[in-house]
């Protein structure tokens, strides 16, 4: 059972939902210390609730069933749209999106929706996350989303400087000292209604998801009150995958860019690890 976090202004405390206990608080009153070491592999991150689910929901259900434990971050509760009653209701398609990915922990900073910018405040509420948790690879947002949300931008220069600020030693009052933790790896994603790849960075590796675009059609089809009123965005998504996994010959895939390439010791087991069949 995947585990639901949100962040509560203004006091910041982290707090823990599962569908049978009430909210705990992850932090001792006295030391600000975890009461709980579980590290994540992997941990996307969003604006918005269903923003990663479009963008990487196949990569994420693959790393789970790999044996990764994945979480995601949500910057806001998305809230208000149109077509929900409200937070909770948002929430609770949240965690059942979670629950249809399998990924561990679904994390909620309850930072402002339509009001997201940039800024110290929140570059920390992420970071902490980061020392919390300790991933391996963060993914995020990697470009501008013209004509939808400006929050989208907004996460990408928040997840970026919060990269930074987890590393960042001799300053550990300001994360409520959690230990510096430097993230490994960092990956761009790109939503599925978006161009194949992100223009500003040359390096981009795509994801075969040819095993789970069901799942990941599955997880985005929970946000009733986003996409039941827009039939068509499940074809778009299915489309986009399909497209994407033609350019590397495979059946459905998601794309990654990178800021800088990696390197790689053995150069065929990298390349012939995943040989599509012709």
């Amino acid at each position: 059972m995947s585990e639901l976090i949100t962040l509560c202004e203004p006091v910041w405390h982290l707090l823990v939902f599962t569908q049978t206990s009430k909210p705990l608080s992850l932090y001792d009153n006295q030391t600000s210390s975890p009461m709980q070491s579980e590290r994540l592999d992997v941990i996307a991150v969003g604006a918005h609730p269903d923003d990663v689910e479009i963008a990487c929901g196949g990569t994420l259900a693959k790393l789970v069933r790999q044996g990764h434990r994945v979480g995601i971050v949500d910057m806001t509760d998305g809230e208000p749209t149109p077509n929900s009653p409200g937070p909770e209701t948002r929430l609770a398609e949240a965690d059942a999106a979670s629950e249809a990915l399998g990924v561990h922990k679904r994390i909620q900073l309850n930072l402002p929706n339509r009001r997201l910018f940039d800024g110290f405040d929140h570059r920390v509420a992420l970071a902490k996350v980061f020392r919390r948790y300790r991933p391996q690879l963060v993914i995020g947002f990697g470009d501008k989303t013209p004509t939808a949300s400006p929050d989208h931008y907004q996460a990408m220069l928040i997840t970026d400087a919060a990269v930074f600020y987890s590393r960042l030693s001799k300053w550990d009052e300001q994360f409520d000292h959690l230990p510096v933790y430097t993230v490994p790896r960092q990956l761009y994603f790109r939503l599925a209604v978006e161009p194949n790849l992100i223009p500003a960075n040359a390096y981009h590796t795509i994801v075969d998801i040819s095993d789970t675009l069901e799942t990941k059609l599955q997880s985005i089809a929970c946000y009733k009150t986003q996409f039941e009123h827009k039939p068509a965005i499940m074809e778009r998504v299915r489309a986009s995958a399909v497209v994407t996994g033609a350019l590397a010959a495979v059946a459905a895939g998601e794309s990654f860019a990178a800021a800088r390439p990696f390197a790689v010791d053995d150069l065929l087991k990298t390349v012939l690890s995943e040989r599509p069949s012709t």
